[in-house]
């Protein structure tokens, strides 16, 4: 008994302490979370003997996550003004798209794959973060046409394979694209549904069935991680809202962006280092 309140308590403190960090990183950097999420739960289920689809877990279960996450931050968002909803609306077809096509291929990689994968992509953030500036610019305002359908797929695309929400490549794009940096934070808060909703649908239907997946789990959705990261990530999300509007950010930030090259490192080194 002592060994089972040992074990699933240390379970539980960490999967609320992940929720109410990602839901705080959402409001604040407008990440989706996911950048929290996925490393706390592909450790904590390798840990616990779920190694061979600890990954593959712990990104559809962060996108089921991202969903609620992603509502509750945009309407906290518009509440001051700040989302632009012909941008969703307009981007949204086409990050569903490509949500679509990046969880249909995790659900077919090898867990070292999907691993590296993310990883890699993770350190790319992590240098974005870190390096970025609100005032760079590539262009005076969002490309439609051709060029949006090819970007918003990719976004789409990346962020379900990682299991993230589409703030963390959203804000990037609309920021270098000439729009004010609350606004962006505001209205990619806003893409994580188009990626948690099909993304997580995709990820139920590719893990049923599938030997090793930890208990109580819908495909590769476990289903009590997401309801207790989901409980804390949408009682947070609000507050980092609200933070972002009142900090400068910056050296949270770059805090953040060596986080995550120090996870990323580890998580590329484990599947390397074998």
């Amino acid at each position: 008994m002592a060994a089972f309140v040992s074990e699933y308590g240390i379970l539980l403190v960490s999967l609320i302490a992940a929720g109410l960090a990602a839901g705080l990183a959402a409001g604040l950097f407008g990440i989706g979370g996911g950048a929290v999420i996925v490393p706390v739960l592909y450790f904590l289920l390798t840990a616990l003997g779920y190694g061979e689809t600890a990954m593959h877990v712990a990104i559809a279960t962060s996108l089921a996550t991202i969903i609620l996450t992603s509502i509750r931050s945009v309407m906290a968002h518009n509440r001051r003004g700040a989302v632009d909803w012909a941008v969703i609306r307009g981007w949204a077809p086409w990050i569903v798209l490509g949500a679509v096509i990046g969880q249909s291929i995790a659900g077919y990689v090898s867990k070292d794959v999907l691993t590296f994968i993310f990883g890699a992509l993770l350190l790319v953030l992590a240098m974005q973060l870190y390096f970025g500036r609100p005032s760079w610019r590539l262009a005076e305002d969002l490309p439609k046409g051709p060029a949006r359908m090819g970007l918003g797929s990719a976004l789409g695309t990346l962020s379900a394979i990682m299991g993230i929400g589409g703030g963390t490549f959203g804000v990037s794009l609309m920021t270098v694209c000439g729009r004010p940096i609350h606004q962006a934070v505001a209205t990619a808060a806003g893409f994580g549904v188009a990626i948690g909703l099909p993304g997580a649908a995709v990820a139920i239907g590719n893990g049923i069935g599938k030997a090793g997946l930890p208990p109580f789990s819908l495909g590769h959705v476990n289903l009590p991680a997401f309801a207790l990261i989901s409980i804390c990530t949408v009682t947070m999300a609000p507050v980092g809202a609200s933070l972002a509007h009142k900090l400068d950010a910056g050296l949270l930030r770059k805090l953040f962006g060596v986080l995550l090259v120090v996870v990323s490192v580890r998580m590329v080194w484990k599947v390397i280092g074998g």
